[in-house]
């Protein structure tokens, strides 16, 4: 027996009619330093509409690659919708990435036209020469463009582009199983890989993350996507937003503490979503400047292991509920939030304990962890294996990459280390990579860490595994002191002696300015292994 059910596609489209109509008074408001300028959702929409126009007079087609290299801003979101919207592939350029990486994902996707904001034409400019298939380049704003102009590929502005063009645009019929948009990964180890999300998966994430086991946006909302863009679609604040009605304020490249700040105390935004290196400083910050911070209701956090520490923090200073989410670009990325569960008492240690785990599975993500011997492990919160996951916005595959090793019977295998509670509440130990195997047990760098960044004189705070002749493996801690504090590596190793077992403890400690980072702002620790590799860490032995 079927359905009497409409066979109707699931699309981006579908996404931008919605809130086109339905939300047309709710507004984009995008922060230039000192001041902002804003948007209606009708207004993008129809420059949305005109950038469709424009791109399909370029001659992009159907399945085409456009490249975005943009901060958060109007017309990155007005990309978003016009480049799916005519079959074409949104193509996120992550500016943060290595130049030889940057060229490598532009040219092994075959963007033929990448729009680019006027600040970053120095980051893409010296790379021209390298792209085979660019052949247009779109900046926006009015910066110079000079560096771009001589080679093979046509430079164009984005404004004389859109008003050259007519309202009244047919948008095609798009097959929801088409490709919509694709992000590579930030390429920890060997180049970066490409993922490729297609319009049902896209709209089916955006309903997750707006639902109530998730982010929970509705149209009162002032949403502030902090997290770029350029990478696994903000967390895919944009279109849940869109969907939603919650406004969208776009902070551009105005990311540090001060204009930060600024832009959150004038346009009050009641969510946001940033990683914790974003909301470890912004804290620190407000210990010395005053910062109202009274208009959120409640900040994403995720990227990386959220301190329980930072989360106490802002709760205990603003009253702010941070939640804890976990994903990666092969999940969309949203796969689990950490909202504690309805019979947990608000305010207690029980909810803190709750929502300081990694987080707890959403509908429409299938998960299971596997051991070393790929034996389904049970949910009984003891037993640690591999997470492995699937659903309908999860990644079967890399862009013409075969890595078979990464798939297990149709599951992707995240690398990521954990228990799952019977209700489904993850905690992440570590990932594969970064455990420390220490006499046949493991140590978890991931819990350390959070321990130490408890500490009120610790910044930040990142733990590898280094060699040990008696137990093979054995952590450093490589500690970042907050500003004017002298704590000694035998105050830490006391401190840390109430939180772990004796034989987690480290004996080995190093005293650095800065915890290496990746493109996407996680902690580096290729690069703190490569620097005790090579004798450039100054380390001490305790204990």
């Amino acid at each position: 027996m079927q359905s009497t059910m409409q066979d109707f596609p699931l699309t981006v489209g579908m996404i931008f009619r919605h809130g086109r109509t339905v939300h047309n008074a709710s507004e984009v408001v995008t922060f230039e330093g000192e001041k902002s300028r804003r948007a209606t959702f009708a207004e993008v929409g129809d420059r949305a509409e005109r950038l469709a126009a424009a791109l399909r007079r370029l001659k992009v087609d159907v399945g085409d690659r456009v490249g975005t290299l943009a901060w958060n801003t109007q017309e990155h979101l007005e990309a978003y919708f016009a480049i799916p919207g005519i079959g074409a592939v949104l193509h996120t350029l992550n500016l943060r990435l290595f130049p030889e990486q940057l060229a490598y994902i532009i040219n092994h996707a075959e963007d033929r036209v990448i729009i680019l904001d006027d600040t970053l034409v120095p980051i893409l400019a010296p790379l021209a020469p390298q792209l085979s298939t660019v052949e247009h380049y779109i900046v926006i704003g009015d910066g110079d463009a000079s560096a771009l102009e001589g080679g093979t590929a046509s430079v164009h502005r984005y404004g004389e582009l859109l008003a050259a063009e007519q309202p009244g645009y047919q948008w095609p019929e798009i097959d929801e199983r088409a490709a919509a948009a694709m992000c590579y990964t930030s390429g920890t180890t060997g180049n970066p890989k490409g993922v490729v999300y297609s319009h049902r998966s896209t709209f089916l994430h955006s309903m997750g993350v707006g639902e109530g086991s998730a982010a929970r946006y509705t149209d009162r909302d002032r949403m502030l996507p902090v997290v770029p863009m350029f990478h696994a679609n903000a967390w895919g604040a944009p279109y849940a937003a869109w969907m939603a009605g919650a406004d969208l304020l776009l902070p551009g490249r105005y990311l540090q503490c001060e204009p930060l700040s600024v832009f959150i105390e004038t346009e009050r935004p009641t969510c946001a979503s940033a990683v914790p290196t974003i909301w470890t400083d912004l804290l620190h910050y407000t210990e010395q400047h005053p910062v109202d911070l009274s208009s959120l209701r409640m900040v994403v956090c995720g990227g990386s292991a959220v301190p329980r520490a930072l989360i106490e923090a802002y709760e205990e200073r603003f009253g702010i509920r941070m939640v804890q989410a976990w994903g990666m670009t092969e999940t969309s990325p949203l796969a689990a939030v950490a909202w504690p569960p309805k019979d947990v008492a608000l305010g207690t240690t029980e909810e803190m304990d709750f929502r300081s785990m990694t987080g707890r599975v959403m509908p429409g993500v299938e998960l299971r962890i596997v051991g070393d011997d790929g034996a389904v492990l049970p949910w009984d919160g003891v037993a640690v294996g591999e997470i492995e996951v699937r659903g309908p916005w999860i990644t079967a595959s890399y862009y013409r990459d075969r890595t078979p090793e990464k798939f297990h019977d149709g599951w992707l295998r995240t690398g990521d280390i954990a228990s799952v509670t019977p209700g489904g509440y993850l905690r992440i130990t570590d990932r594969t990579k970064d455990v420390i195997k220490s006499g046949g047990e493991w140590i978890s760098s991931v819990e350390l860490e959070g321990h130490l960044m408890a500490h009120p004189d610790v910044a930040e705070a990142a733990v590898i595994a280094v060699p040990d002749a008696r137990w093979d493996e054995r952590p450093l801690a490589c500690v970042v002191l907050r500003p004017d504090t002298e704590v000694g590596a035998e105050q830490l190793r006391e401190f840390l002696r109430d939180r772990v077992t004796k034989w987690q403890l480290p004996e080995r400690w190093t005293f650095i300015d800065q915890v290496p980072k990746t493109s996407v702002g996680k902690f580096d620790k290729k690069v703190l292994r490569a620097r005790h590799a090579d004798g450039a860490l100054v380390v001490e032995e305790i204990g």
